[in-house]
């Protein structure tokens, strides 16, 4: 199974790059769903992070408020490391059983969407790495409109990922999303096709 892991930064465009790909037929994963599954009410991962973090994270509805467990971790590196020291290898276990699955159903190549594949240190997971590349100031502009933070909180946010420019030069394949998106969606086909002929035929 050829495994291409598709990363970027927050409000590059990975979700309309992976929407994309799956219209070309690709079989894709969104980690990020994954991540939102294995907290669902009553799981292990449920159970082991309300052990850990305690009733303050339930909503109403005694289901795991993410935005209130984001705004505990954000700003403290130890429980970020203590939620991903929980989460991780239950996210990489559930990637692991669809890619088994879409092997099993005859599929040769998967994209696993992965917002923070570098920051996690995914590299080894994959046989290739696809970058959704902006400038910062694309960034900031589309975080400001998408999320309605000023230009302060958009620039927290992007402080607390690598910067893309970074990325950049440890990926094998740069996808510029600067363009409109019949530009984007050439440039997808065309390194779709140069992946068939080089790597997988």
């Amino acid at each position: 199974m050829y495994r291409i892991g598709l990363t970027g930064g927050i409000a590059s465009g990975k979700s309309t790059v992976a929407k994309f790909l799956a219209e070309m037929g690709l079989a894709v994963i969104n980690l990020d769903l994954i991540s939102r599954e294995i907290l669902d009410k009553g799981t292990p991962g449920y159970r082991e992070v309300l052990a850990t973090f305690g009733q303050t994270i339930l909503n109403s509805e005694k289901e795991i408020d993410r935005k209130a467990l984001g705004e505990i971790v954000f700003n403290d590196p130890a429980l970020r490391k203590k939620l991903e020291s929980i989460t991780h290898p239950l996210i990489l276990e559930k990637m692991e059983e669809r890619i088994q699955k879409l092997k099993e159903a005859g599929k040769r190549v998967v994209v696993v969407e992965v917002p923070l594949l570098f920051e996690a240190g995914l590299e080894n997971k994959f046989d290739q790495i696809w970058l959704v590349y902006v400038d910062q100031e694309t960034q900031i502009k589309r975080l400001m409109a998408r999320n309605g933070l000023n230009r302060e909180e958009a620039l927290m946010r992007l402080k607390a990922q690598m910067p893309l420019d970074i990325k950049k030069t440890l990926a094998d394949h740069i996808i510029y999303n600067t363009g409109d998106l019949e530009d984007l969606k050439e440039h997808l086909q065309q390194l779709w096709r140069d992946i068939k002929c080089k790597e997988l035929l």
